[in-house]
């Protein structure tokens, strides 16, 4: 039988992916006591007392629940106490988390962790990591959590590579893991590094435009930790969309005959004939519908650029299935 999970967490710090794991490790313990616990994130300034009090209520059904506090550190002395009230005496199946950077502005923000700690909450610090050494430890950590193991070179040269920001660490981690059968070592670390570097905004149209979803999304993915523009990326899925309209709109031929009169090389010629193969007029009237979306989607149109890069990406993969 699992353990009954923490009913009061403060996660302390403000290291995003410190903090999503904790939250995922408190869900999952709920859902090992009750699978049917439902999970709701909510803003502390976008509450109100009886707003909490209703999330705070047992279900009549004994259904559990997650509730998480986000943004406890700017928290006003109603929710404070409302909070602070129901800490006293938490409700059986309720986990309640909250989420506070440890900083804030109002005395009863500052005070709401040292007053949580009290009435007993279990504390999961998620400072950010500023020194070497605990760098070091959390790669090491996440080296092990995945399966392998790394030395001190090997250690060294993946932070000089990607850098201080913990989520890239973390995925480069696991991925030189599965990468390496578990060893990682300096050459492992730099082979990972160069092949990163290589992937551009084309090759994810390149692998797009063949209707290769996985390689499409791989190579996406690892655009997006590179760094590369969002713009970049939309502008080359638009131009590889559009370089397949266009040669196979022009039909078969000789590639160095065509080439002029399309005005590319030759080579891009060939290379799009044969990126052509499988696409139908209906497919790519799609697709350069989807691309046209996309280039306002990037300079400001929708919410979240990465959402719409993905998604943009796995409608023209669909694209090239339209018969």
């Amino acid at each position: 039988m699992s353990a009954a999970p923490d009913p009061l967490l403060l996660v302390l710090g403000d290291e995003e992916l410190l903090v999503e794991r904790a939250v995922r490790a408190a869900l999952a313990q709920a859902r090992e006591a009750d699978a049917s616990a439902d999970l709701t994130r909510v803003r502390v300034t976008d509450l109100t007392p009886p707003e909490l009090a209703e999330l705070l209520s047992p279900s009549l059904f004994a259904e559990g629940r997650v509730v998480v506090l986000e943004g406890a550190q700017e928290v006003g002395k109603e929710i404070a106490d409302a909070v602070l009230s129901y800490a006293k005496e938490p409700a059986d199946g309720i986990v309640l988390i909250v989420l506070h950077t440890g900083g804030g502005r109002a005395k009863v923000a500052k005070d709401l962790p040292g007053a949580l700690k009290k009435a007993g909450a279990t504390v999961v610090e998620c400072s950010k990591i500023t020194k070497p050494a605990d760098r070091d430890a959390f790669v090491k950590d996440e080296v092990r959590r995945a399966g392998g193991k790394i030395d001190p070179a090997g250690l060294a040269a993946l932070i000089e590579t990607v850098g201080n920001d913990l989520r890239e660490l973390a995925a480069a981690a696991s991925q030189l893991v599965t990468d390496n059968d578990g060893k990682v070592d300096e050459a492992a670390v730099r082979r990972y590094h160069q092949g990163r570097a290589e992937v551009t905004g084309f090759a994810v149209a390149d692998l797009a435009v063949v209707g290769d979803r996985a390689g499409a999304m791989e190579a996406l993915r690892w655009a997006m930790q590179l760094g590369v523009p969002h713009v970049l990326v939309a502008d080359a899925l638009a131009e590889g969309v559009r370089t397949v309209a266009k040669v196979a709109s022009a039909g078969r031929g000789d590639p160095f005959r065509m080439a002029g009169d399309l005005g590319m090389p030759p080579w891009k010629v060939k290379r799009a004939q044969g990126q052509a193969r499988g696409w139908s007029p209906a497919g790519l009237a799609e697709a350069m519908q989807i691309v046209a979306a996309l280039n306002a989607d990037v300079k400001g149109v929708a919410a979240d650029a990465d959402y719409a890069l993905e998604r943009a990406v796995l409608k023209v993969v669909a694209a090239h299935q339209i018969g």
